[in-house]
């Protein structure tokens, strides 16, 4: 089989999308599933307070790594709206900004990261004063996450459907991907309409399982010819 330039240069972008997405991914893991819990104690901000003046250099590792996932974030998403333009341009454009809003979300995190390490290592004497301050923070940071993923599984649903209309991808990835995205979504609302569902951490799994399938399709082979089949 004969590539073409164009196709050449489409791998080249899926393989550029694919680093700037597990750059978002392992900056997520170690960012949020590894330092964030060694740094904010939940519902205890004065131990969070406590880290944050002890452990001052990891917290801003942890700061760091979220800087990380704001920038690889947002380039995957351009990126993504690069790779796929072409032929899917409104989806593609979906795709894009969806994806730039989560990132959005995520830099409201950082910006409360940020803050909380100031006032921890302020001069602010009264400690009562701070331990609010950090809690509210606390609080921002949470759920920036929290009700990013909305967004986080929207942007998962124009993916998707590219993924399946155009058969440049397996079709599955494209409907796990889907799949993950409305567990995003409706495990965000179940958890912000205050419904204990145990399983609730559950629904984000294909979530995890797409984008790693999809980082992996992208590094590995890119994308196929727009004349491939499934």
């Amino acid at each position: 089989m004969i590539v073409t330039t164009e196709q050449k240069q489409l791998i080249k972008t899926a393989r550029i999308t694919g680093v700037w997405y597990l750059m978002m991914a392992i900056s997520g893991i170690l960012g949020f599933m590894v330092f964030h819990s060694q740094i904010f104690v939940s519902g205890n901000p004065e131990q969070t307070l406590a880290n944050l003046v002890e452990l001052e250099s990891t917290a801003r590792i942890r700061l760091l790594l979220e800087f990380t996932i704001v920038i690889s974030q947002a380039l995957t998403a351009v990126w993504f709206f690069k790779l796929f333009k072409g032929d899917y341009e409104w989806e593609a454009w979906t795709l894009g900004i969806w994806g730039i809003v989560n990132a959005l979300a995520i830099m409201i995190s950082a910006i409360s990261i940020a803050s909380a390490i100031g006032i921890a290592n302020s001069d602010i004497s009264v400690m009562q004063d701070k331990i609010v301050l950090i809690e509210v923070l606390q609080n921002i940071i949470s759920n920036a996450w929290g009700i990013g993923g909305l967004f986080f599984g929207l942007w998962l649903f124009p993916m998707g459907y590219i993924i399946i209309k155009s058969k440049r991808m397996p079709a599955w990835l494209g409907r796990v991907i889907i799949l993950g995205g409305l567990g995003y979504l409706v495990s965000t609302v179940i958890h912000y309409a205050g419904i204990d569902f145990s399983f609730n951490r559950f629904l984000t799994l294909p979530a995890t399982i797409g984008e790693f399938w999809m980082i992996g399709y992208l590094l590995i082979f890119g994308i196929r010819p727009s004349n491939e089949q499934n």
